[in-house]
């Protein structure tokens, strides 16, 4: 049975807590620039050649906000997915014997401090970003929420990283690495 719940431990963190990373990850590159003006928010890349788009494609700016839309839909579902990871890892624990190690201990909280930033901080940031590319496509750059969003996002996939090696290294465990 402990295999079987580190199993599904393990697929479910891959399976949904990667997209999320990735996707969080790309959302500001594609929010920064709202309307359908020369940049979208590419290392100097300009216009069309941007995003692959030709004569007739639609501006580069319409195209990178639907692309945000897409990232934080996929950032909302997965996220609920996400849900998983922890509750098969609390059951594995449980099995092992282990909930009470520091290391499992540390894992789970700062697993706790991910969702809380996903839910309480990236999440509505993503939100706000698409009603204001929305509401205002004409305008100027978004920088400095987008900017704020990828610093927010990295933290968050820093909490991951680290959880990740807990995972792997185990100090202190009895159970043997």
């Amino acid at each position: 049975m402990t295999k079987l719940l580190l199993s599904i431990h393990v697929l479910a963190a891959i399976l949904a807590i990667g997209p999320i990373a990735v996707a969080a990850s790309l959302f500001p590159r594609y929010a920064r620039f709202p309307g359908d003006g020369e940049e979208w928010g590419g290392g100097g890349v300009r216009g069309r050649e941007a995003d692959g788009g030709g004569a007739g494609g639609g501006g580069s700016g319409g195209r990178a906000a639907g692309i945000a839309a897409l990232l934080h839909r996929v950032c909302r579902v997965y996220a609920v997915a996400g849900i998983a990871v922890p509750v098969f890892g609390i059951a594995t624990g449980a099995q092992l014997g282990v909930l009470t190690d520091a290391w499992l201990t540390v894992s789970l909280a700062l697993t706790a401090i991910a969702a809380a930033l996903l839910a309480l901080a990236i999440l509505p940031r993503q939100k706000r970003l698409l009603t204001s590319l929305q509401d205002a496509r004409d305008q100027g750059p978004h920088d400095a929420t987008a900017s704020r969003l990828a610093m927010l996002t990295g933290v968050f996939n820093l909490l991951w990283a680290a959880v990740v090696v807990l995972m792997i290294v185990r100090p202190g465990s009895t159970t043997g690495a």
